[in-house]
């Protein structure tokens, strides 16, 4: 059964009054009975020592115990309802606090007066003149509070009770309110989410104070500005998806067409074009491919020591085909920098920079690609002179699906997005910089092996033959 965080809350208040005020009736009655212990105690010793000092003044006034003398201490003693009496120093009787005080009347005085039964009697010595005449045996009503003081302490703890009951009916009603406040905001982060959850991407919650409960609405609004942001990025690259693949498709459906009716002739120069279309597919699929694993689980380097020199190299061969096709040309200045790595993951970083800038530098424009390494960050740097990206578009760059407003149609959106991704695997990062009309340059930082460490490979290893072909950087950039 659901439990109402409110109904908990409200417990808790009431819990907490509560025991605060059983608490302070706890403390002031353990202070009370502890402080009045220590006065009775005290008043008792010092009725003591006063009924000696008067037995040893009648001692030294008389020049020995005398029993007419001692008798006026007798009301004294009833006023107070105590027993004394005196001993020589033989220990016989001298004289005792009336007859009978301690007897049935005495007892019957002492109910009807309220007062508390004698205790104990007391053994004091009698000193006069520092010399011991005698015994005093003194017996006082036992240690206990006054009727006046016990109907006081009754009162209190009445009124202790009366307060706790009252804090403990106020907590409830503050717990109430309090409860009900924190927990509106919840019960709208709630509802909100189940809004989100089944399509409502405008779902939003009201800027709160600035607390925890303001942050957390503001971190639920920014994550449906994020959800929602991602359902038109989706949308925006299923069309372009789907565009992606008419165009190849429909290629290669009319040429096939046109062989199956005998309209064209299998000749080389059909069979190339079915060909790059099918390799288009292929770059197309492999993309998506690349997308799922990434979104799926971390990607899976099978790390060794890589020498990046002949791992560019084989890149831009690779791409130095295409590339002269389109009228580019291609400079490269690579030192040897060795970092601990998936070759094929990092050839992958390099043939997707290298596509993006085939794909948006202008006839005869230059790529220019650059290595180099300090000990401790290997650098790669692939600099174009083309159009640029606008300022606009620029933080954008490395995000999935996007496409730059002044974009040409005819990519995927996630090269870049591939290679950010990579390059934080390998511990690294990438970065870009860009100027209208001057052109680009994306600079991906990776941790460089230590010194020492023995190197994987010379020249083109089995790792870079096994490089496959990735698809073309699908990130469109304004202008280009």
């Amino acid at each position: 059964m659901r439990r109402s965080l409110v109904l908990r809350l409200t417990l808790a208040f009431a819990a907490v009054g509560l025991g605060t005020a059983a608490l302070i009736a706890v403390v002031v009655n353990v202070a009370f009975g502890a402080r009045f212990g220590s006065y009775v105690s005290a008043e008792q010793q010092a009725r003591r020592g006063e009924l000696v000092g008067a037995i040893a003044a009648s001692y030294r006034h008389e020049g020995r115990f005398s029993s007419s003398a001692l008798v006026s201490l007798d009301p004294l003693a009833a006023m107070a309802d105590e027993e004394v009496s005196v001993l020589d120093t033989r220990g016989r009787l001298v004289w005792s606090s009336g007859p009978g005080a301690s007897g049935a009347m005495a007892a019957m005085d002492r109910a009807m007066m309220g007062t508390a039964d004698l205790g104990p009697a007391v053994r004091l010595p009698v000193m006069v003149s520092e010399v011991r005449v005698g015994t005093a045996l003194v017996r006082l009503p036992a240690a206990g509070p006054p009727p006046a003081d016990q109907a006081f302490r009754s009162s209190i703890e009445r009124l202790l009770l009366l307060t706790g009951i009252g804090a403990g009916l106020l907590s409830v009603l503050v717990g109430l309110l309090l409860a009900r406040r924190v927990t509106a905001p919840v019960r709208a982060l709630t509802s909100a989410a189940r809004s989100l959850a089944g399509g409502e991407r405008a779902a939003r919650l009201r800027a709160g104070a600035p607390d925890e409960l303001g942050e957390m609405a503001a971190a639920f609004n920014a994550m449906a500005d994020a959800v929602e942001a991602e359902d038109v990025l989706r949308c925006s690259f299923a069309r372009d998806v789907a565009h992606e693949l008419r165009t190849p498709l429909g290629v290669l459906q009319s040429q096939l067409e046109a062989l199956q009716d005998g309209l064209a002739s299998p000749s080389a120069e059909t069979l190339a074009s079915l060909h790059e279309e099918t390799l288009r597919l292929a770059r197309l699929v492999a993309d998506l491919e690349t997308l799922a694993s990434a979104d799926g689980a971390p990607f899976d380097l099978r790390r060794e020591m890589v020498e990046l020199a002949p791992l560019v190299d084989a890149a831009v061969a690779q791409i130095t085909g295409p590339m002269r096709d389109k009228g580019l040309s291609v400079e490269t200045r690579l030192s040897e920098v060795a970092v601990d790595g998936d070759p094929v993951r990092l050839g992958q970083v390099v043939t997707n920079l290298l596509s993006n800038a085939a794909k948006f530098v202008p006839p005869g424009g230059t790529v220019r690609v650059s290595l180099s390494g300090d000990g401790t960050w290997a650098c790669l740097e692939v600099a174009d002179d083309g159009p640029g990206i606008v300022p606009e578009d620029l933080p954008h760059v490395f995000e999935r699906f996007f496409r730059g407003r002044g974009a040409r149609a005819g990519g995927s959106g996630i090269g870049l997005a591939v290679v950010a991704g990579l390059a934080e695997a390998h511990g690294g990062a990438v970065t870009v910089t860009s100027e209208q009309g001057e052109g680009t340059t994306f600079t991906v930082r990776l941790p460089q092996r230590a010194p020492g460490v023995r190197r994987a490979f010379a020249g083109s290893s089995p790792a870079l033959r096994r490089l496959s072909p990735v698809g073309e950087n699908r990130e469109e950039r304004s202008g280009r």
